[in-house]
């Protein structure tokens, strides 16, 4: 069996493996434990595949450029849709944790963003390029990246189909900035902003809206 098919077989088997944990074990874990464990589990799988991270000069001077111009850009898209009164509605209905403050700083960035990016950027972008060639490799991630998204659409009472595809989508739009980069800060950054500005135009929403009830 030649060495590329062996990744192939390795960036499946890690794949569904991805999928499972974020399918079936994440949800389970204490929310206090939930980070931790989450970016533990990435940089372990970082370390077996000895995917390169590219958070070094000067590749890291590429993936922060790259990373802020996304990251800018999400943000400005976020700060628009909070104006649609159909996304303001669903931001006003959504259930937040009960410490906004430890969501913002420790479970985002640590438990998704790092565990994500390490998990499917790096560890199984870097096998999947290997077996796959560096777009069906791409393409790989991406899916997988959806498919990782079931039991959180499910949670949320969100359409499956819908939230699978835009995650994908997602998943692929990060692993072309990793390539285009060299780095994996600029999908982190990228990811960063996603979920840090979508967290607090709900919060800023939600906020606004007690503050204009009457009483």
């Amino acid at each position: 069996m030649g060495a590329s098919r062996i990744r192939r077989w390795q960036a499946l088997a890690l794949a569904a493996v991805l999928v499972g944990w974020n399918g079936f074990v994440s949800p389970r874990l204490s929310p206090r434990w939930h980070p931790a464990v989450s970016a533990a589990l990435g940089a372990v799988l970082v370390g077996l595949t000895r995917a390169p991270l590219g958070l070094r000069p000067p590749a890291l001077w590429s993936g922060l450029k790259t990373g802020s111009v996304a990251a800018a850009s999400v943000a400005a898209a976020v700060a628009a849709t909070t104006t649609v009164p159909s996304v303001r509605g669903a931001m006003r209905d959504r259930a937040l944790p009960d410490r906004p403050a430890r969501w913002l700083g420790l479970r985002i960035p640590l438990g998704t963003v790092w565990a994500e990016e390490a998990a499917f950027r790096a560890a199984l972008g870097s096998l999947a390029a290997d077996g796959f060639g560096p777009s069906r490799g791409r393409l790989v991630q991406a899916v997988a990246f959806g498919l990782s998204h079931i039991a959180d659409a499910r949670a949320a009472g969100e359409p499956v189909a819908f939230v699978v595809l835009v995650t994908g989508l997602a998943g692929w739009v990060f692993g072309h900035l990793a390539d285009r980069s060299g780095s994996l800060a600029a999908p982190m950054l990228a990811h960063l902003a996603v979920n840090e500005a979508g967290a607090i135009a709900v919060l800023l929403v939600q906020r606004s809206t007690r503050c204009a009830c009457p009483g």
